[in-house]
């Protein structure tokens, strides 16, 4: 293990690991508070879709990624309520993104798979070990913006998911601050499905902020908390990897986030409603 941990992989790994999981904690701790998880899940099939479309172009994946998840996320918050994500409004494009995913692999497959034969397979499990420098370093700097730009934003978001009227009485822009959280998330879906894929995208986004909230009633507690045990979450998972070389780094990383958040039914039971502001 020790030899594997000194390994360059292993390295960029980690550093990339560590920012995907900082913005994936951060985000996720607001899809989870304001009930959207389903949306999470929908652009998580987005990236996939994205990813396709790009490689059966002949472009790079990331801009597919990129593009499909943004888009998609601000087209779901367009449609929806004041800017909110409506479920019926994720169903449709749930729906709607399978079908011209199928389609663009069909595409992929038969006219360009021989050039990257199993880049349909990293979007889909992720290739976290598979990261060289400079796709390490774009995950940096894409994971850091997103993360700042989630502080930036935290403390009139936290007042607008759990009082909106009140909020919009108050002045703050509500709709413009949901499509730039719904643009934040699709930022955040392109990015991890480089690490876990987009499969198991939404357990990263879902698994720490759950856990967080079930251990702590104050909004910016949690959210510093979700943040850190997705990132010790994303450490165990590739030290796991590590070890046993056979387990997946991807299964490893979801694996230890459903344990934390198993764990979290030992410490105190579940509640109901939401956390009180600050």
């Amino acid at each position: 293990m020790s030899t594997v941990i000194t390994q360059p992989f292993f390295q960029h790994a980690l550093l990339a690991g560590t920012f995907i999981a900082l913005a994936c904690g951060l985000v996720g701790y607001f899809l989870v508070l304001r009930t959207q998880i389903f949306t999470g899940d929908a652009l998580s099939h987005v990236a996939f879709t994205g990813a396709m479309a790009a490689l059966a172009g002949g472009y790079d994946l990331r801009l597919g990624l990129f593009a499909a998840t943004i888009g998609v996320g601000l087209l779901i918050g367009g449609l929806g309520r004041k800017g909110r994500a409506d479920d019926v409004v994720i169903g449709s494009v749930f729906a709607w993104i399978l079908g011209l995913g199928a389609f663009f692999l069909t595409v992929y497959t038969t006219s360009r798979s021989g050039a990257q034969g199993g880049a349909g397979t990293s979007v889909l499990f992720g290739s976290i070990f598979g990261l060289h420098g400079d796709q390490t370093a774009t995950a940096i700097a894409v994971a850091g913006v997103i993360c700042l730009c989630v502080l930036l934003i935290a403390r009139p978001l936290v007042f607008a998911t759990l009082d909106e009227s009140v909020a919009a009485a108050r002045g703050v822009p509500v709709r413009s601050l949901s499509l730039a959280f719904l643009a934040l998330v699709g930022a955040t879906a392109g990015e991890a499905t480089q690490a876990v894929g987009s499969l198991l995208l939404l357990g990263l986004l879902a698994a720490p902020a759950g856990a967080a909230i079930r251990l702590t009633d104050r909004p910016f507690r949690a959210l510093a908390l979700s943040a850190a045990l997705a990132v010790a979450e994303m450490w165990g998972g590739l030290l796991l990897s590590a070890a046993a070389p056979k387990l997946p780094p991807s299964f490893a990383i979801m694996a230890t986030a459903t344990a934390v958040y198993a764990a979290t039914f030992l410490v105190r039971p579940a509640r109901t409603g939401r956390p009180v502001p600050a």
